[in-house]
């Protein structure tokens, strides 16, 4: 049976859905993002290892956030020795996506779009932060990069929880000449939230949900073959699926003129002289790419405040 949550909205191409399934009551997350991802990749003219590397790191932020009850940032980065020496992401309670990575080598000549993820990130970390403001602790979970994947490094980092399990699946698609999009689907199980389910059931029951997961085709939601809805039921048959209103994901920068300003205004005469060019200090958005020139008068102005 397909079950909607009352007033659910259909979401459209770039979209964060919950839901729940309502025999065992397992929660999950799944994600649509099209003109989303298309806009953060396109921002840098990465090579295409790496561009498919972020769309799965952006795709995994955007399930990983959704699971989370907070107010404010969730931030998923990798560091590590390779070629890609950082990789950022991070995502708001309201939806909005940014992302980029660094690169700090030659891409191996044998790359492909299907690179190991050694090949690109090397040895290091990957790290989940969630900033709820000054007002808040901040919390971090840190793991090291082990697996062929970042899907497979998450899971590293859940079978090393004992907050709750989870399962995650993402795809990418695009490249070239091709509109970059991308699916993601993650399940969770909670502590404490089970129903009257007897144990030896219930680990039946979630071994089965991560199989389902593990040989999903999720090419099918990236090239809108099938809708979300119909994919998740074809999933689960046989427990009820309720989904919950859409949340709108889209890309969105939280660069800002003021922001660097008072960051500049921070800065000692000295390190602001050796940054000026022509009597002009030019600051470019690692995330975005948008470039913000100061000059003179702009720079008085802000030390004034």
């Amino acid at each position: 049976m397909h079950v909607l949550a009352d007033g659910a909205v259909v979401p459209d191409e770039d979209f964060i859905l919950p839901f729940i399934l309502d025999e065992s009551d397992l929660h999950g997350r799944m994600v649509g993002l099209a003109d989303t991802m298309n806009q953060i990749l396109r921002q840098h003219d990465y090579p295409k290892p790496v561009a498919r590397l972020l769309g799965e790191a952006l795709t995994l932020t955007a399930l990983l956030s959704a699971a989370l009850k907070f107010e404010g940032v969730f931030t998923m980065q990798t560091k590590g020795d390779g070629p890609v020496g950082l990789l950022v992401c991070d995502a708001t309670d309201s939806g909005a996506l940014r992302g980029y990575a660094k690169v700090d080598g030659d891409i191996p000549d044998n790359s492909s779009s299907a690179s190991a993820l050694s090949d690109l990130l090397g040895k290091g970390h990957l790290a989940f932060t969630v900033d709820q403001g000054d007002d808040t602790d901040r919390y971090q979970g840190i793991v090291e990069l082990n697996g062929e994947t970042l899907e497979e490094c998450v899971h590293h980092y859940f079978r090393q929880s004992q907050q709750f399990q989870a399962a995650v699946k993402v795809t990418v698609a695009g490249g070239d000449d091709e509109p970059w999009c991308a699916g993601g689907l993650m399940l969770q199980r909670l502590p404490g939230d089970e129903k009257a389910i007897d144990a030896p059931r219930m680990d039946a029951v979630w071994q089965t949900a991560m199989e389902s997961i593990a040989y999903c085709d999720l090419s099918q939601l990236v090239e809108h073959n099938t809708s979300p809805y119909d994919l998740l039921f074809n999933l689960f048959n046989g427990d009820n699926v309720r989904v919950f209103d859409a949340k709108q994901a889209r890309a969105e920068c939280r660069c800002s003129r003021k922001r660097v300003g008072v960051v500049l205004a921070s800065l000692s005469d000295e390190d602001i002289e050796a940054m000026k060019e022509d009597g002009h200090i030019l600051v470019t958005c690692e995330f975005c790419n948008r470039s913000m020139s100061f000059d003179e008068i702009d720079l008085a102005t802000m030390r004034s405040i």
